[in-house]
């Protein structure tokens, strides 16, 4: 009968006791499915076939388990054990092939690392087509170390048909998940420190890299005492046809998100046969995070009829950004969710989207009015629908463009226009009727420099254009825009900080009938203005 690997992987750790068994050598196992043997010694000269009845005796830091390349692996393992920030333990590949494959059969996780330090894997494939990849979970201690590099993880359950949210609660196999962090609820209230994902593709999977954490009291409306994921940093990963969401940050401090891609994932719509919607799911997104951002990442083709937006601020989150974010052809651009005490100083800027129009987008929910300091300014939003400005306090809305698809617009709730603590200015809205209370508002066609909406070059300024140099000066600490470009004295609108392109692009006009409604809304909001003080 087959002896779970769990039971032999353990580092000798006693830290009740706080003792620590030293061991002397570090050693290396070879496995190879195609020409191992289990009566082997393990060696490179001589590997095992499959992962099951050795006796591997303690781990060490600095112990490697390579499976050769070109052959597939059935492993699901639970690993409690532990290697050093100079000598990890590594689980990964040896030979020269496709990538070796992990897999399992049922409902399992391939991977699970309960109360583990500096694990490193790497070099591998993952499937488990009615499980999941890797669960990371903490038990009686927090867990810190542990990298995922140049892995590729696809075929998880993203066949099946979804009628509610996923199950958070029960792992990467739960959660559909390539990688899964903790859960919802969580199991304990230990951390997860340092975790890195790097240059690892998903796809044909259900969710992606999923993380979330703890409080130590159990209420999900405000943040009671949480207890932080902290160094958690995903980078260079491309997400794609996947059900669900590719990343959530969940209840992390400093995370840190870049460089990543999430195309045609949120592929579930969500709704019943009758139109009414079963779940939400998103992209990138933040669950209780403070301090954590999403950078230089493109989110594409989100279908999810209740979400399938690029920016949405969930929960208590404060402090986080997105920027420099190309977002297009999804439901819509953003959707924040904040609870009773509501999200604090959050950012969105230098992102362009384009083409974001399946549904209406909004700041902030109704119910609370809780959008608190927010900062969304030099973006470019390209053919989007409605835009609701809701419950913003002490926020500051500039130097954005806006072109709305046809018979859609801004709009800002009463609660925001009449608020004196706004910065409500230096906007551009074109194609649409202004919204009332942007003082000194825009109304001009931006010159882009093309006509390609697939091509995000399009949407830098031409130097015809009237936006250049005209925004309101933001200090913060970005050096460059959306493109690349050095940020310098001058602030346009929009997310191009250039001097402008050629380009022989005609200014288009808007129809006379507009014109003269926005003429109305100027002189309105300046008497509204004068009135009040």
């Amino acid at each position: 009968m087959k002896r779970m690997i769990s039971v032999l992987l353990c580092v000798c750790l006693v830290i009740s006791a706080g003792m620590f068994c030293v061991h002397a050598a570090e050693r290396a196992f070879y496995f190879d499915a195609v020409s191992g043997s289990d009566a082997g010694e393990g060696t490179q000269a001589s590997p095992w076939k499959t992962i099951y009845d050795h006796d591997y005796g303690d781990i060490v830091p600095g112990t490697q388990f390579l499976f050769k390349c070109g052959g597939i692996y059935d492993v699901h393992a639970s690993l409690t054990c532990s290697g050093t920030a100079d000598a990890p333990i590594v689980i990964g590949a040896w030979g020269v092939d496709e990538k070796p494959v992990l897999t399992c059969s049922g409902y399992q996780n391939v991977l699970k690392l309960v109360d583990c330090d500096y694990i490193t894997i790497r070099d591998l494939e993952v499937t488990a087509h009615d499980g999941g990849g890797i669960w990371i979970d903490t038990m009686q201690k927090e867990s810190v170390g542990i990298t995922i590099d140049n892995v590729t993880f696809h075929d998880m359950q993203n066949d099946r048909v979804m009628h509610a949210r996923d199950n958070f609660s029960d792992g990467a196999a739960g959660a559909r998940a390539a990688v899964m962090v903790k859960g919802l609820p969580a199991h304990s209230l230990y951390p997860v420190r340092d975790l890195t994902i790097t240059n690892c593709e998903v796809y044909d999977a259900g969710n992606g890299a999923i993380v979330w954490g703890a409080n130590k009291e159990s209420n999900y409306e405000v943040a009671i005492d949480p207890v932080f994921n902290t160094g958690v940093r995903i980078e260079n990963c491309d997400f794609h046809d996947m059900d669900s969401e590719a990343i959530v940050l969940g209840m992390c401090d400093g995370a840190w998100v870049s460089g990543c891609s999430a195309i045609r994932t949120c592929q579930g719509r969500g709704v019943d046969e009758n139109g009414k919607v079963e779940y939400y799911t998103a992209a990138m997104w933040f669950w209780g995070s403070i301090h954590s951002t999403f950078d230089h990442c493109e989110i594409a083709y989100s279908k999810n009829f209740g979400d399938g937006m690029a920016v949405d601020f969930d929960t208590y989150s404060h402090h986080c950004t997105y920027q420099y974010i190309y977002s297009h052809d999804n439901m819509r651009f953003m959707c924040n969710n904040p609870r009773l005490d509501g999200h604090h100083d959050n950012c969105v800027r230098y992102c362009l989207s384009v083409n974001d129009n399946g549904g209406s987008a909004r700041m902030s929910s109704p119910r609370t009015q809780n959008e608190i300091g927010v900062r969304f300014y030099n973006n470019t939003i390209v053919n989007c629908a409605d835009l609701f400005i809701v419950g913003m306090r002490d926020g500051l809305f500039v130097n954005n463009i806006f072109i709305n698809a046809r018979g859609t617009r801004v709009e800002f709730d009463d609660f925001t226009r009449l608020s004196r603590h706004n910065t409500i200015r230096g906007n551009c809205y074109f194609g649409s009727i202004l919204p009332l209370n942007d003082l000194f508002a825009r109304y001009a066609d931006p010159l882009f420099a093309g006509d390609d909406q697939s091509d995000p070059r399009s949407f830098v300024l031409s130097e015809r254009s009237p936006l250049i140099g005209k925004g309101v000066p933001v200090e913060d600490d970005l050096t460059e825009d959306f493109f690349g470009n050095p940020l310098g004295e001058r602030t346009n609108i929009g997310c191009y900080a250039g001097s402008g392109v050629q380009s022989d692009r005609a200014a288009q006009s808007a129809s006379p009938l507009v014109l003269l409604r926005n003429l109305f809304v100027l002189l309105r909001n300046i008497v509204l203005d004068w009135l009040s003080d």
